[in-house]
Parts: C-alpha cells; structure tokens; sequence
C-alpha cells in the first residue's frame, strides 16, 4: 500500500453533527422540526444538492433552489466559525501515514476554501499531498471519479491506494474505482450489502492503524 486517500465529512471531521443542527435551523424557520433520526435516514451522506432539492419538494418550501442553498451556507458559515471538532484518532493517523511514507490525498464533496479552512483550522492541511475539491470533479459519489483522480494526483494504481470513508455512496465510489475501502461509520451506519465491499470495518480511525500494521 503506498497511498490513502481520506473523505473530509464525518470521517476526519465531526461535521454530521453539524449538518444535522444547519437542518434543523433551516426547517425551523418554516416552521417544521427535524430529527436525527429522519437525517440518518434520508440526508446522511448525500451531496448538498440531492438535500436542499429534497428539503424543497418534502416541505413543499416557497424558495428557489439558489435562495435555499444560500440560507444553508449562511447557516453552515456561523455553525463553522464555531468550530468542528476533528474524530477519534485523526492525528494518530495521519503521523503513522507519514512516517510509513504513504502518499496522502483529501478526496472531498467539499468546496476548496471550505475543506482547506478546516483542515488549517486543526493545524492538519500539512499532512495532506494531494486533493481533489468538488470544483475538480463533474460526477459526484458514488462514482468514482474523485477517487481516481486522487490517484491520478499520486501517480499510484488503484491497488496501491485505499479509501477511507463513513458513508455507503463514497464505500461505492471507491468501489467502483476497484480502491480497496475501509469503512469508520459516522451517524448513519452503512448497511450490510455496502459492508461487505469493504476490506475492513473499524471504529475509529486508531483502529486503522492496528489494521495497516497487520498488512
């Protein structure tokens, strides 16, 4: 294995948490709650696109697409600067990475300035090699076109690199880019028929180190 290749939301960062309470202030302001449990369901892992299209056509809101996705980044903007707390064991990997000379490559939905001011706002961005930003990319996950151009970045094969993801669309991805794929389950836990493409399941991203070492 000579590279990795990390997703940004709910797996480096506790950002579902985050997601969930932008929800829950948008839905407010029209008047309706939203549960943990209905953003498990249906709005974990997806892109923000496919969920402001489906807040518009299940709430039947009164907005545009653009005058909604303006309401959720100002929203997201205020819970950010408030800080995002990074997950079990981030640093601990991304030190064992380095020292075991793997190539390190973010591979996020994310905008550029978004996921960089993260990553500089937790003193991580060095770690990193390599990224591929939602502006790199015209198809979003579960194909696997972010995934193959972090290899392309690296100049690794697709079976000298291996993904690490939360969610069943980015398992996929790596899936069908033939990346071996470890699954760190966030808030939604990914059913068993996208399990069983994985290589591995772990708790936290320090169980991956226990994982490599075994490899």
């Amino acid at each position: 294995m000579k590279a990795a290749i990390f997703d940004l939301d709910g797996l480096l960062v506790d950002t579902e948490i985050v997601s969930l309470k932008i929800y829950q202030e948008l839905l407010s302001e029209y008047g309706y709650s939203f549960t943990k449990e209905e953003y498990a369901k249906h709005y974990s892992g997806k892109t923000e696109k496919e969920n402001i299209k489906r807040f518009i056509d299940t709430y039947n809101l009164s907005v545009s697409y653009q005058e909604c996705l303006d309401e959720v980044l100002n929203i997201e903007r205020k819970l950010i600067s408030q800080g995002v707390e990074l997950k079990v064991g981030v640093k601990s990997l991304l030190m064992y990475l380095k020292e075991n000379n793997y190539k390190v490559t973010l591979a996020t939905s994310s905008t550029k300035d978004r996921a960089i001011s993260i990553l500089k706002g937790h003193d991580i961005l060095s770690y990193f090699d390599e990224f591929v930003f939602s502006e790199d990319v015209t198809l979003s996950k579960p194909n696997p076109e972010v995934f193959l151009k972090a290899c392309e970045k690296t100049n690794v094969s697709t079976n000298e690199a291996i993904v690490l993801e939360d969610s069943e669309n980015g398992i996929m991805a790596a899936y069908n880019a033939h990346i071996p794929v470890i699954c760190i389950p966030d808030m939604k836990r990914p059913a068993k028929e996208y399990l069983e493409k994985t290589i591995a399941v772990c708790k936290t991203l320090n169980d991956v180190i226990d994982y490599l070492k075994t490899k």
